[in-house]
């Protein structure tokens, strides 16, 4: 994937497996807000939303997390529980890459801060948990491109519109 400085919605699309749809109801109800919001033209048009390779990465790992069946309002959990209490966005916790790291078993999400503390981010994001002889199988949350999302998208499409006959009159 070669980056840019902007996405647009379609792009984002494509690449994450979310429908253009979902990015626009994610961006009204403030889920998942763009750089660039879509404005009205003089024409009676808007414009199309555009995110940063920043978003597009933390867009990628929330709809893997989708995927995986974590409803919206766990994943707005996820979010705020990210900015208030580790005061982190998403794409510093992805990866290894800032001061906190994501890992996933399943139907949790946990953070382990550099110092080594391990919180479940879902349950109680407050309290270090104690893990005493547990072997918990995690997975470190990633970022991971959609691979044929929009081929897929298309095949349907068109599938559909063959089924469809056309009425004789």
């Amino acid at each position: 994937m070669r980056l840019k400085k902007l996405y647009t919605s379609r792009e984002v699309a494509a690449l994450t497996g979310l429908s253009a749809r979902q990015l626009q109801w994610w961006h009204t109800r403030r889920l998942f807000v763009p750089s660039v919001a879509p404005y009205k033209t003089e024409a009676g048009g808007f414009t199309e939303r555009r995110y940063t390779p920043v978003e597009l990465l933390e867009l990628m790992v929330l709809a893997d997390l989708r995927r995986r069946g974590f409803s919206i309002p766990t994943i707005r959990r996820l979010l705020d529980a990210l900015r208030s209490r580790f005061k982190v966005r998403l794409f510093e916790a992805i990866e290894g890459g800032g001061p906190l790291t994501l890992f996933i078993d399943g139907n949790q999400i946990f953070a382990r801060t550099q110092s080594g503390e391990l919180y479940n981010v879902l349950e109680n994001p407050t309290q270090p948990l104690l893990m005493v002889g547990q072997d918990l199988k995690l997975r470190q949350l990633v970022a991971r491109e959609q691979r044929g999302a929009a081929k897929r998208r298309s095949r349907k499409v068109k599938a559909q519109s063959r089924s469809v006959k056309p009425s004789s009159e």
